[in-house]
């Protein structure tokens, strides 16, 4: 059984687990041991569908300390025009190739091993059958915490009879040639992704069928841009989204005002939505997808067979020949938060609302610049992914608390204003290094946050 040592073992090599390690090798001179099941890094992006891209900017997405191949182009055409470029799956699983090959490889402080079973108490197993048990000197970190299941990855929940066609979105483009006429399963992003590669491809919105257990309030991808071109236009936006939480009476009227600013969107305006994922699409996008008249929302699906689908809430007939496109995976994982640092583990969550890289390359900044836990989880708070409405002020309201705590440290404040992966990073300006003026506006930033987190309050402890 050969021994190896390192200051961490990282067990997992997904898009956190990538960060995290990228971070730790930039910023300090430590030794990494990185297990990860798959042939290559990426995590989930290894299972995706073809069609998939980003649904936020590329800019935003990977490592600090490498951008993507073309991140600042604008797209020019397609429902994402005007709009910075979003990286296809093949595009993002090639990036993380290269950084690992021609970025932390080549530090020669990493030891990587892919197709490796994580066996727990420092212990893994290759591919090969060797065992190998890790010294750690310093933590054991799991980047698996929040692992992403898609489809491809299981079976359909639900039971199909005789006769009844069911792929994954990865075998959606093999297949579509064999029917006229697709039901997709699931209102989340994926369904969207669906929806919108088909339309792309010729086929008309009367040939879909749409089951939507439940409508999502959407983000627009308008105000998720880098660079100073659209930063006046995002400051604009957060500004109305203030005076909309300022104003608001209640839920409903809160979420009446923010899609008003289309701060948030929604599929039907006549249905009301109760599921906030963090989706993001274009006006465009929405355009395409509100052209499908066939929405069902009935709940989940129990049963499919020919000339029938059963759902938790009544059955309906079903169009012959139907190719079923199950896309019902949650999409963002909901463990309980735990803490990120505690003794020599070190568990990888979301510090930021929807912000998983990021958070993983701040987790490893922290890391790096403090030496006691109690500031390290001050600062690390976890923010557990959202699933409701309500949700958009919870993670609202402690990213704000976030932003509280790492106002008073200015030279974490310089961290985030150099860090690629902040999506803010456009929007809030160097805070001066004169003291007045220095002290001056962060009080003023202070005063915002606080206020608008005593109006977020108020508004979820009415709803409840």
């Amino acid at each position: 059984m050969p021994g190896i040592e390192a200051d961490y073992l990282v067990i997992g090599a997904g898009a956190m687990g990538m960060a995290f390690v990228d971070t730790l090798l930039t910023e300090t001179d430590a030794t990494v041991v990185l297990v990860d099941s798959n042939l290559q890094p990426g995590g989930h992006w290894n299972w995706v569908y073809p069609f998939v891209r980003l649904h936020q900017p590329s800019a935003y997405y990977g490592v600090n300390s490498e951008a993507f191949d073309n991140e600042d182009a604008i797209d020019r055409a397609g429902s994402n025009e005007g709009f910075f470029e979003l990286a296809t799956g093949n595009e993002v699983c090639a990036y993380y190739d290269r950084v690992m090959r021609h970025r932390l490889l080549p530090t020669g402080r990493l030891s990587y091993f892919p197709m490796a079973r994580y066996l727990g108490d420092n212990t893994f197993r290759t591919l090969g059958g060797e065992t190998h048990t890790v010294t750690v000197r310093r933590r054991v970190v799991d980047a698996t915490y929040l692992l992403t299941e898609v489809q491809s990855m299981r079976s359909a929940p639900f039971e199909v009879g005789d006769g009844v066609d069911v792929v994954t979105p990865n075998d959606l483009p093999r297949r579509a040639r064999d029917h006229d006429h697709f039901t997709i399963v699931g209102g989340g992003k994926t369904g969207m992704d669906c929806c919108l590669w088909l339309m792309r491809n010729g086929v008309a919105p009367a040939q879909l069928r749409w089951v939507r257990p439940r409508d999502a309030w959407l983000m627009n991808r308008a105000y998720i841009q880098p660079g100073q071109q659209f930063a006046k236009q995002i400051r604009g936006t957060i500004n109305s989204r203030l005076a909309a939480i300022t104003e608001a009476a209640d839920l409903d009227d809160l979420f009446a005002r923010l899609e008003a600013d289309q701060n948030l969107l929604r599929l039907d305006p006549t249905v009301r939505p109760t599921m906030y994922h963090c989706a993001i699409v274009s006006l465009g996008e929405l355009a395409e997808l509100r052209r499908i008249d066939d929405v069902v929302r009935l709940g989940h699906i129990d049963r499919v067979d020919e000339g029938r689908v059963t759902l938790r809430g009544g059955e309906i007939d079903a169009p012959p020949r139907s190719l079923y496109v199950d896309c019902t995976t949650p999409g963002l994982p909901r463990p309980p938060s735990v803490p990120v640092f505690a003794d020599r583990h070190l568990t990888l969550q979301s510090v930021r609302g929807c912000q998983q890289v990021f958070s993983a390359a701040f987790i490893a900044h922290v890391e790096t610049a403090y030496d006691d836990d109690a500031i390290r989880n001050e600062l690390c708070e976890p923010i557990p992914h959202p699933d409701a409405p309500v949700d958009w002020l919870r993670i609202l309201a402690a990213d704000n608390r976030a932003q509280l705590r790492w106002l008073q440290d200015p030279e974490l404040m310089d961290w985030l204003q150099s860090a690629r992966l902040n999506v803010l990073r456009d929007v809030i300006p160097p805070i001066p290094d004169k003291p007045r003026i220095r002290e001056k506006a962060i009080g003023a930033l202070t005063a915002v946050l606080a206020k608008t987190n005593e109006r977020l309050d108020a508004l979820m402890a009415a709803a409840r």
